[in-house]
């Protein structure tokens, strides 16, 4: 399967997310970066995005796409990355194990519909761990979303780094990606 395409037709991403990452993470960016996000959503159909709905999961892939290639690529890294500070987020613990694990627990809770995918964390060092991406999503998103979780937690000393490591990608059609995150 390829990046921005879901895994099942039938998925859809809770509006409130989509408000957030346009209005708040975006916004943070520039006015003008927002304004082109909010025309995206308007051609694929989301006009005004409304927090108590639920909307197709592609419409949203397609809206990113658009946004990676008329913003360019790194604004979904950095997207990634703020997601964290600016959505509803599980974080009841202080860990930068369990605030990895709680990846998968925000995007359950804001995804429904069938073959919504997975993050899937798994310890593997002292301060070191893989997490593996099955979800329709681009790689520098996900990227900045890890390491802005990892940042969270860490200590204030702590090195946060990332490598892709897996045998897959996104990139070339596969439906995972793994990445080691070392604090």
């Amino acid at each position: 399967m390829a990046t921005y395409e879901a895994f099942d037709r039938g998925v859809e991403v809770n509006g409130q997310t989509v408000l957030t990452i346009v209005e708040t993470a975006i916004g943070r960016f520039s006015e003008a970066y927002q304004e082109r996000a909010l025309q995206a959503l308007a051609a694929e159909g989301i006009t005004d995005p409304d927090p108590e709905e639920w909307y197709p999961q592609q419409t949203w892939l397609d809206t990113f796409e658009t946004i990676a290639e008329e913003l360019q690529p790194h604004v979904l890294d950095r997207l990634g990355e703020q997601l964290p500070e600016v959505a509803t987020w599980p974080n009841d613990f202080d860990t930068v194990p369990e605030g990895l694990q709680s990846i998968d627990a925000a995007y359950q809770q804001n995804h429904r519909g069938g073959d919504i995918g997975y993050y899937e964390f798994e310890q593997i060092e002292d301060r070191a761990g893989e997490l593996t991406c099955y979800n329709p999503y681009p790689c520098p998103f996900d990227r900045g979303l890890i390491r802005g979780v990892a940042r969270q937690y860490a200590s204030v000393d702590a090195f946060v780094f990332i490598e892709e490591t897996g045998d897959t990608c996104r990139r070339d059609g596969d439906d995972t990606c793994t990445y080691t995150v070392y604090w």
